[in-house]
């Protein structure tokens, strides 16, 4: 299905990393600086904030020089394996469009293996246990510290050491805690309130900024015969972005890194209020979350039945190019006026390479192409709804839904990964079911965090 976040639900077969989050933070740039990505800053023309960039501790490189191929990965008539969770049709189809790129450039076939999304999550580490493709999707972050931990990633500090192309903030991301890279980077997205220009224009609506104001619209939706908010929880990580963003509204940016890291309590006022908050807003999200997919959520957007949808830019790859000028969207409404709406989710998608790839000269010429201004522009051209990592990447096509979202990612005074990046992978997945509980039984708030909370003091050490 594309570029989504990876899921949460139960522990993805994952085991509990050999370090703990708090070992790691220490050992590389920590939340912040993970998080903030140069905030997101891979346009050679809009540099990252100073904001942004303090927070994550780094500056930008932002030298358009080509990316290196490694000597041992220059021979040509190679066929590489490449393991792909972009399953829909535009995703799909961009991966294609990156991996022609690769064959003109190189010479090297590459064998793509497309499973499906969720499938593909839940099966990670059996998938990287057995005979893996030489190259493989994933996330940056803890889901990749996870896997090294695991010893089912190949080290790729050779490659990045003949990247210029890439920000600092973007390189702690790729970095685990030995200091070592481990994965390539190809785009990130922001996450916010996604809606139709045309419905909000026929139907005299504004975007709201506060809370109070998205409740009001909510109800302006519901007498117009609408479903205010779009929702699918199948897999159990979209409700995390809901999460994040009521957190982080609700309590602001130090206290959600904190509670990401096992250092504030689940079952606390400040979360309790969290999800008071939620609980009320649930009556304008589309009922039976729990059992709706995310894309069959984004088509009630489509079709103009629902007003909105939390959710990544890539729900833009569910519209028909000719529709997609008519997606815009919002910023999470403010809740507590002390945080605003300052803080940002924006993961980061890529690639990793097999402990034991079958051919690593061809592996790591395939990563070098994937880091590459190049392979960024073969991608979003088919698939518009992300933005470019690297600083090289031809940013002058960007449409208008990509230039604001660029606008949104260098203003903002933080930025986050996404919960299940942001925390221990042996933590996201209890979370997710926590979540998704909540979901179908409001009322139950205390029981559920008391037990999340029980759980997170078993994980965190």
């Amino acid at each position: 299905m594309g570029n989504h976040e990876d899921q949460g639900s139960s522990d993805m077969g994952i085991s509990m990393p050999s370090v703990s989050r708090r070992t790691f933070l220490a050992g590389t740039a920590g939340v912040a600086a993970v998080a903030a990505l140069a905030a997101c800053g891979s346009d050679k023309k809009a540099a990252p904030t100073t904001a942004t960039t303090a927070a994550a501790g780094s500056t930008t490189t932002a030298s358009a020089a080509e990316v290196t191929t490694t000597t041992a990965a220059k021979a040509a008539g190679k066929t590489v394996s490449f393991g792909s969770n972009q399953s829909d049709a535009k995703p799909k189809n961009a991966v294609q469009a990156m991996m022609d790129a690769y064959k003109a450039k190189s010479g090297n076939d590459v064998k793509v293996n497309t499973v499906d999304h969720n499938t593909y999550q839940e099966q990670i580490t059996s998938y990287l246990g057995g005979t893996p493709d030489d190259v493989y999707s994933w996330f940056a972050a803890f889901r990749m510290q996870s896997l090294v931990n695991q010893k089912l990633a190949g080290d790729i500090s050779d490659v990045w050491s003949g990247l210029k192309n890439q920000t600092d903030g973007v390189k702690a991301a790729s970095t685990a805690a030995d200091g070592k890279q481990y994965f390539i980077p190809l785009y990130y997205y922001p996450w916010a309130v996604f809606f139709r220009k045309s419905l909000f224009k026929e139907k005299g609506y504004t975007a709201p900024k506060t809370l109070a104001e998205f409740k009001a619209l909510g109800d302006k939706m519901k007498a117009d015969g609408l479903t205010p908010i779009a929702f699918g929880n199948d897999g159990k990580w979209p409700a995390m972005g809901t999460f994040d963003y009521l957190n982080l509204r609700t309590n602001g940016f130090k206290f959600h890194t904190e509670l990401m890291a096992g250092k504030q309590a689940w079952d606390s006022a400040e979360v309790k209020a969290v999800f008071k908050t939620w609980a009320e807003l649930l009556p304008y999200h589309q009922a039976g979350a729990s059992a709706r997919k995310w894309e069959d959520a984004a088509a009630s957007l489509v079709k103009k039945e629902s007003g909105m949808y939390t959710m990544g830019m890539f729900v833009s790859s569910q519209f028909k190019n000719e529709d997609l000028g008519d997606l815009d969207f919002f910023p999470f409404p403010e809740i507590n006026p002390k945080h605003g709406q300052t803080s940002l989710e924006a993961p980061i998608d890529g690639y990793m390479m097999a402990p034991s790839p079958k051919d690593a000269a061809g592996a790591k010429s395939l990563l070098s192409f994937l880091a590459s201004g190049d392979a960024a522009n073969a991608y979003l051209k088919i698939d518009p709804g992300n933005l470019a990592c690297a600083t090289d990447a031809d940013t002058s096509g960007y449409n208008d839904l990509q230039k604001k979202a660029l606008v949104l990612c260098t203003g903002a005074k933080h930025v986050t990964q996404f919960l299940d990046r942001d925390t221990l992978p042996a933590f996201a997945g209890p979370a997710g079911e926590a979540f998704d509980a909540f979901l179908q039984k409001p009322g139950d708030i205390d029981t559920i965090l008391k037990n999340l909370a029980a759980k997170a003091k078993e994980i965190f050490v």
